[in-house]
């Protein structure tokens, strides 16, 4: 067995705005293993400046893993337990060569073509205009579920969006999701989330910035709409931490991100105790390629989770991999019609 690891750089259709600037481009890295004539692929979907393993020897760990591909995935994973979007390659790659087909990884109705998975419609930071013109593609799409980002311009403003879109639909109608990534301080986010209950909003992720864990907590408590923690689950390695955050803080939600947080076992261990403590969840991509985003659809299938997911970024780039996946009417599906194209070159 032998194995070797890739950079690709993926290019924005348009640059994309979030709360940490606006993105152009977006690094990715695949690991490539190969076993007599089989291959196994997987993606490792680092996000600079947010991932916990943007650190300057990632691309010495990706080879000391190519090396050592021979101990087996389990010796790897805890090898590389500070590195989640290395293990998630890794589990990736494993079962990719291990299936009959590279790019199924969890044989399902939804790889065969037959069920498919609500998703949410993602509305990027931008100008008023820019995101006023994105919710209406997002609704005459067929979205029922959009989540906007906010935060980068006047909170004014982004309410105004909100409520135009309250006018005309109701929360019956369209759910609406905000993402603020930490925007809010602790001492203005009650306050603007009484704002935004007003709107009948789904949820909000990450109102403030995470690790402030008693503030956090006194926000769930106290909050009229409920809470999702996104960032906060960045970082935190051990079953017992991760138990621990969700006791303290006690969120409503939790959002998985599997690049960020450890793979398909680290994402298992959060549901698991948010399922304890009776925390809801939803998994979302992570701006990865069409290689990372099939193999987080195909997991998130099997979990059965029947709330929108938020799986709709294969459209981004302009250099994707050409792939089964398609969105129909605020769903993702697996369109076997459609060949996989994955050309690194």
């Amino acid at each position: 067995m032998q194995a070797t690891y890739h950079k690709y750089i993926l290019n924005f259709k348009r640059p994309s705005g979030t709360s940490r600037g606006v993105l152009k481009t977006k690094e990715t890295w695949f690991i490539i293993i190969t076993k007599n004539d089989k291959h196994g692929i997987g993606e490792c979907g680092i996000l600079r400046t947010l991932s916990i393993d943007d650190r300057s020897d990632y691309e010495e760990k990706l080879k000391w893993v190519c090396s050592n591909i021979n101990l087996g995935l389990e010796k790897l994973l805890n090898e590389v337990y500070n590195f989640p979007s290395i293990q998630f390659g890794l589990e990736q790659a494993f079962l990719s060569l291990q299936s009959t087909s590279p790019f199924e990884l969890f044989p399902s109705e939804f790889t065969k073509g037959e069920k498919s998975i609500p998703i949410n419609g993602l509305v990027w930071m931008g100008t008023k205009e820019f995101m006023k013109i994105q919710i209406k593609e997002k609704i005459s799409s067929g979205f029922t579920c959009i989540k906007m980002k906010i935060g980068a311009i006047d909170f004014d403003t982004e309410l105004e969006l909100l409520t135009s879109i309250r006018e005309e639909f109701s929360s019956k109608d369209i759910e609406l999701r905000v993402d603020a990534n930490g925007a809010f301080t602790p001492k203005e986010a009650l306050e603007k989330l009484k704002r935004l209950s007003a709107l009948e909003i789904h949820s909000i992720e990450q109102p403030i910035k995470q690790g402030q864990f008693e503030e956090m907590a006194l926000l769930c408590e106290q909050t009229p709409l409920p809470i999702a923690l996104d960032e906060e689950l960045i970082g935190v390695f051990s079953k017992t931490k991760k138990e621990e955050i969700l006791q303290i803080i006690q969120p409503q939600f939790i959002i998985l991100k599997p690049s960020l947080i450890g793979g398909f076992k680290g994402s298992t261990e959060w549901i698991e105790n948010a399922t304890k403590h009776n925390i809801s969840w939803w998994i979302t991509s992570a701006l990865e390629s069409n290689v990372g985003l099939n193999a987080i659809a195909q997991f998130t299938y099997t979990l059965q989770n029947k709330m929108p997911q938020g799986l709709g970024t294969g459209g981004l780039y302009t250099n994707n991999f050409e792939a089964p996946l398609e969105i129909i009417r605020g769903n993702l599906h697996y369109n076997n019609l459609k060949k996989w194209n994955f050309n690194l070159s």
